[in-house]
């Protein structure tokens, strides 16, 4: 890609020139200038079928006729005021969304889910009583919570630390799906456990029901908060409202974002009441959390949500993806929940998703040798079989690439 491409692509005016944006994302492939539902189009027309939803956000697929509404008549309304003052609708939005993970807590909006869990790891320090010594917080290996400096040392990736250090004290790592290492990690210095029902970023793992109950067990008889991480995988990707719904368990704080605004930023911070009442006026705050347009957004998310039953659909087409994929060559197996899942594959997942990408289809790879699949929650069976048609094909030529790259 030259130069003009790459600032073209990123969104600056035509023409030659460096672009002005600083480089923390690598060059685009393509520049995309309008969606609608599970598609998106670049700057020249061309279409492609969106499989990964912008890494799971907009989860009611591109401009959705109910949120686009909703944010036309809130723009000319009421943009903004400050917290100091109450507003329409994240009364409705926070009462919802405490009704979805049953009851009995309190809301904090942010703006992204690395700030909905920054209020939840202040939120364990307060709980806890920090200056007493109880702040440290133990996280999973290969977990991810976000890049500002204590979500990045929260996030279990040892790598993306080294050029960031000295990060802030306070976190420890454990084995994932391991309760014997975690009970060994938390001591009278812990606040709080942090942990995702299913590693997005890290590969789509999901957890055992077994060791989320077992961690419920364990944070009661030491005394700390259970934490779930539900950026990635709430408000019904996952086939129920929140992943760990499947397990069984009710933790003490929930932390979301992503789909909760189908792409209007907005995260938000859920702990149960006692939990929440540690925090004082004062003593956490954002300059847009809660903001009229975000929560008019996610009020309009919500209703839609409920009224397409998400939890359902997302069990049904993830089923279908399943089926279509699992026993075909190149496919080694699938993992996930619902509608977050990762296609193991035989070949380079990197190279089918660039296949994938040339044929009109967005996907990622997670891992070098995984796809991640995270489309619309209300994608269409027609849909997902052309999204199964094309990853097909995009495996078969990758595969066919490489034998003719290494005869034998």
């Amino acid at each position: 890609m030259t130069t003009a491409d790459h600032a073209a692509a990123m969104g600056a005016p035509d023409g030659p020139g460096r672009c002005p944006i600083m480089p923390t994302y690598g060059p685009p492939a393509v520049q995309f200038v309008r969606g609608a539902g599970s598609w998106l189009w670049d700057r020249d027309d061309h279409r492609y079928l969106d499989l990964l939803s912008g890494l799971a956000v907009t989860s009611l697929g591109h401009s959705h006729p109910e949120v686009a509404r909703a944010l036309c008549e809130q723009s000319q309304r009421l943009l903004h005021v400050s917290n100091l003052f109450g507003t329409e609708h994240n009364g409705a939005v926070a009462t919802t969304l405490d009704r979805l993970l049953g009851g009995g807590g309190q809301v904090f909006f942010a703006n992204s889910g690395a700030e909905a869990n920054e209020c939840a790891l202040k939120l364990a320090r307060k709980w806890a009583g920090a200056p007493a010594g109880r702040f440290n917080v133990v996280s999973a290996y290969g977990s991810f919570h976000g890049r500002t400096l204590a979500t990045l040392h929260a996030t279990g990736q040892p790598a993306k630390h080294e050029a960031f250090q000295p990060l802030p004290e306070g976190f420890r790592h454990v084995a994932w799906d391991d309760i014997d290492a975690l009970a060994a990690a938390v001591d009278d210095s812990v606040a709080a456990v942090l942990l995702e029902p299913v590693q997005g970023e890290g590969g789509v793992n999901p957890a055992t029901a077994e060791y989320f109950r077992a961690v419920r067990r364990l944070c009661d008889e030491r005394g700390v908060l259970f934490m779930v991480d539900e950026v990635q995988t709430g408000l019904g990707r996952c086939g129920r409202w929140f992943a760990h719904q499947h397990f069984g368990v009710v933790p003490d704080v929930v932390t979301m974002a992503k789909a909760l605004g189908n792409g209007v930023p907005i995260g938000a911070c859920w702990a149960r009441a006692d939990v929440a009442a540690s925090f004082e006026p004062g003593d956490h705050a954002t300059t847009y959390g809660g903001q009229p347009l975000a929560t008019a957004a996610a009020r309009a998310v919500l209703r839609v949500m409920e009224a397409e039953d998400v939890p359902g659909r997302a069990v049904r087409a993830g089923e279908r993806f399943r089926d279509g994929l699992l026993g075909r060559p190149g496919v080694v197996t699938v993992r996930g929940l619902g509608l977050l899942l990762a296609v193991e594959l035989d070949v380079d997942a990197r190279l089918v998703a660039g296949e994938l990408l040339a044929r009109g289809v967005v996907v990622n790879a997670v891992t070098p040798t995984a796809l991640r699949l995270a489309p619309s929650l209300l994608i269409s069976d027609g849909e997902v079989d052309t999204g199964l048609a094309a990853i097909g094909a995009a495996i078969d030529a990758v595969a066919l690439a490489s034998e003719e790259g290494n005869p034998s």
